[in-house]
């Protein structure tokens, strides 16, 4: 009786083929249900995911810190040099006989032609200004730990005062010796 139940043989042909086209026509819907619950499915885990990835990510940044090394670091700029004032010898401003010897290059833009041209113009003004400077200046002034402070006064004096269109970009001393006199 369960076969019979099964094919539903008691019914017409009629009635056999309304039966199939029914189940046929209640599948597509089942179908098109089970795809829709897939696809929010995949949509719900991809965006739990990337949410959960830009928290562990903080936000974008990376982690991952690459060490700075000589490879990675700016390249320093290079200067041509201006080395034709020589060594210059002056007392200081001290009550004491100090002296003070300094033999000073100026560094400016490399290839620079305008500023190469005025400083070899300047050059007996640039010995004066050197005499002068140091001349004004106390021993004490002069240490070595001092150094750095000279050098950016010097340049910015330089290019304030003496030059017109040149711009000195570093001041370096090949001699720097201070003594005291007996």
């Amino acid at each position: 009786m369960s076969d019979e139940s099964e094919l539903n043989l008691d019914e017409s042909a009629e009635d056999g083929g309304a039966a199939v086209k029914k189940s046929s026509v209640g599948l597509l819907p089942k179908l098109l249900k089970f795809i829709a619950i897939g696809l929010s499915a995949l949509v719900f885990i991809v965006t739990v995911a990337v949410i959960t990835f830009n928290i562990m990510n903080k936000g974008g940044k990376s982690q991952t810190v690459v060490p700075q090394t000589d490879s990675y670091a700016a390249v320093k700029k290079q200067y041509s040099m201006f080395t034709l004032i020589g060594s210059v010898n002056t007392r200081t401003r001290d009550t004491a006989l100090w002296m003070v010897s300094v033999d000073m290059i100026i560094g400016y833009d490399l290839n620079d032609n305008a500023t190469a041209t005025e400083l070899t113009g300047r050059l007996y003004e640039l010995r004066d200004f050197v005499r002068r400077y140091f001349s004004s200046k106390t021993a004490v002034e002069l240490q070595p730990e001092n150094e750095a402070h000279i050098k950016n006064e010097i340049r910015e004096l330089l290019n304030t005062t003496v030059l017109d269109k040149a711009r000195v970009r570093i001041i370096l001393f090949d001699k720097l010796d201070l003594y005291e006199m007996e």
